[in-house]
């Protein structure tokens, strides 16, 4: 455990450091969300309606920013084949770099949700919401992101392969997070049945992701 929370704190720092991808991410978030209201004009109903989708994709490519590299500096060092010659499971190395790059590059994106939605017309509830949904759904993102990560760092090409599994399987999570903020503006009643969907598909990515990545992980080092 000494060991799983250090890797978690090592790529924490090195993901907020200046030029990491967590400022990166969070950048390109930023900018979307803010540049919106510019394209789209001061019709405020408008941008209530679109502003959960809005948020949603942008969430979705800010996440999706420098998971490609999640695994390539393990390699670059050699702590892949090190892992690989330890009886230290591969999955418990997964989780630890996906929680580490979602405490880097995900939570700040919750975290500055509620100031952004006031951008998009956004009511009160409906900023819970959307924010409840980010904090539940994007950890499915990162979990997904790791297996596109492990096929980049064991496949030729890997990377060209990384969105075309991510975004078919992201599908869901943005059907679900938009749906449960679209029906909190509507009423409270109707949030919970997709909000629970939200977070069983975050459950099931976690398990699937870990698996997969870990999978490919040890295929490549074979």
């Amino acid at each position: 455990m000494s060991a799983f929370r250090a890797l978690i704190a090592r790529d924490v720092r090195l993901a907020t450091r200046v030029g990491g991808g967590a400022l990166t991410g969070t950048l390109f978030f930023l900018a979307v969300i803010v540049t919106i209201p510019f394209g789209v004009g001061p019709d405020l109903n408008l941008l209530s309606r679109i502003g959960p989708a809005i948020m949603w994709i942008g969430a979705l490519l800010a996440t999706l920013i420098g998971l490609e590299r999640l695994f390539q500096s393990d390699k670059d060092d050699g702590a892949l084949d090190l892992l690989r010659l330890t009886d230290s499971p591969v999955s418990s190395f997964v989780i630890a770099k996906v929680i580490a790059h979602w405490l880097g590059s995900s939570l700040p994106l919750v975290l500055v949700t509620p100031l952004l939605s006031l951008l998009l017309a956004l009511e009160p509830r409906a900023i819970l919401a959307l924010t409840a949904t980010l904090a539940v759904g994007t950890p499915a993102l990162s979990f997904l992101g790791a297996v596109g990560a492990a096929l980049a760092v064991t496949l030729r090409r890997g990377a060209l392969l990384m969105s075309v599994i991510i975004l078919p399987f992201s599908i869901p999570v943005l059907i679900f997070g938009v749906a449960a903020t679209r029906a909190a503006i509507v009423e409270p009643d109707p949030f919970w049945p997709p909000f629970a969907l939200l977070t069983a598909t975050s459950l099931i990515y976690a398990v699937i992701g870990t698996l997969g990545a870990a999978a490919t992980l040890k295929i490549g080092d074979g």
